[in-house]
């Protein structure tokens, strides 16, 4: 079954060809200033081989001779949207749950989910769990230049005790450490660990740790003595506790986190990815479609009242927040995408506007430990850049009008030029 993928990454690299850098120069827009400056109205960004090369008022910042200049009046620029959580082959239980599913049709899946995601404005995404080495090929195939995609971190296959909350199942700390070793020379950036029991697990209980001390200790050292961040799937505040003490660097969902654990987190510096849009009554369209038998509905209900408390309790913490949705990005939820329904809740929540929309952007590109390349407007940063028709410091619902996406540079949609 690796034949078929190894093929397609070789063609690739075979195929794809730097593009001619080309010049381009945004004009006329609104720059918002995560840092809570003002921002610099009637702009231009000249853009050039990827990368941001000058921003300024228009006043005083120069068209170059020769560029491609689009109109940005009445718009406002922000960064790309950055989702830290994300399985571009999501296969969950329920009538159109795919079996059987061979490594070649998952690579196209995810492909196809790749490029809705970035069109929606997604241009980074972490992948917290994927098979057959899927995501790996798919990372290079974007990376290439051959397909348009965002930018994508991985966590390759997600580690477990046997029976846990995800794909690779192992025992003891010596399997531990193997399955880490064998993630990380795939090309893993992050490793993910299945600490508590998930949603669309069968059998067992949310809160369970069925982790050992040594197990967990031993799988996070590891990766840390390989340079990977570790992340921990938990709804168990448990595990949690154990994980934050073995030093692991961030938490997905956190459905039951607890104010005295979200307090540990907070000084230790343990990130938190909500994914709260997946136990709320927007995701019920999702699952409807996807056809969810009722056990696996009752258990996102028996979570969505602890999981937004928690939310709001990490918020009131100060615990560092990266956004990430665990439903495609550009999934339908309440009438926009998951992604932005994701931060809306974060304001109903107790952030700000700006907060949240800093969780969607910088946050991420700091926790990914690429702040000086991604996640801000500035020159030498690269031009990941979304377009909306209103100004999201003031009210996040704006992130509903995107209407213009750039990635490295390359303009993915355009609205205005339909």
């Amino acid at each position: 079954m690796k034949y078929p993928l190894l093929a397609f990454t070789a063609l690739c690299a075979t195929l794809a060809s730097p593009a001619a850098a080309e010049t381009i120069a945004l004009v006329g827009g609104t720059v918002v200033d995560l840092a809570g400056k003002a921002p610099i109205r009637d702009a231009v960004v000249v853009i050039e081989d990827e990368r941001i090369q000058a921003i300024g008022p228009r006043a005083s910042t120069s068209v170059p001779s020769g560029a491609r200049v689009i109109p940005m009046k009445g718009r406002w620029l922000i960064p790309g949207l950055m989702n830290m959580h994300v399985h571009l082959a999501l296969n969950l239980p329920g009538a159109s749950r795919i079996y059987n599913e061979t490594p070649d049709s998952m690579v196209l899946r995810s492909l196809d989910n790749a490029q809705k995601s970035l069109h929606s404005g997604v241009t980074t995404i972490r992948l917290t769990g994927s098979d057959a080495g899927v995501d790996f090929t798919l990372k290079r195939a974007i990376d290439s230049g051959m397909f348009d995609g965002p930018r994508i971190h991985t966590a390759g296959s997600s580690i477990v005790a046997t029976g846990g909350h995800g794909k690779t199942e192992v025992n003891g700390p010596a399997e531990f450490s193997r399955a880490v070793r064998e993630q990380v020379r795939a090309g893993a950036t992050w490793i993910k660990l299945g600490i508590s029991g998930g949603i669309s697990d069968t059998h067992g209980d949310i809160g369970a740790s069925p982790f050992t001390d040594a197990e967990l200790t031993t799988a996070i050292e590891v990766a840390h003595r390989n340079g990977v961040k570790v992340t921990g799937h938990t709804g168990s505040p448990i595990a949690s506790e154990v994980a934050i003490d073995a030093g692991i660097d961030a938490f997905e969902h956190g459905y039951f986190l607890t104010p005295p654990v979200l307090k540990k987190m907070k000084q230790k510096g343990v990130w938190f990815i909500p994914t709260i849009v997946v136990s709320q009554s927007g995701a019920r369209e999702f699952y409807r479609k996807i056809g969810s038998p009722p056990w696996y509905l009752d258990r996102v209900d028996s979570v969505g009242k602890a999981h937004i408390q928690s939310l709001r309790d990490a918020i009131a913490a100060g615990v560092s927040i990266a956004l990430g949705t665990d439903q495609y990005p550009f999934e339908p939820n309440e009438g926009t995408t998951a992604t932005v329904r994701e931060a809306e809740i974060y304001v109903d929540a107790g952030m700000t506007p700006a907060q949240a929309l800093r969780a969607a952007t910088i946050e991420p590109a700091r926790m990914l430990g690429v702040d000086n390349e991604v996640g801000v407007l500035k020159p030498g940063y690269y031009a990941d850049i979304v377009a909306l028709d209103a100004d999201p410091t003031a009210d996040i619902a704006a992130l509903r009008t995107i209407g213009f996406v750039m990635k490295g540079g390359k303009v993915i949609r355009d609205d205005r030029q339909r």
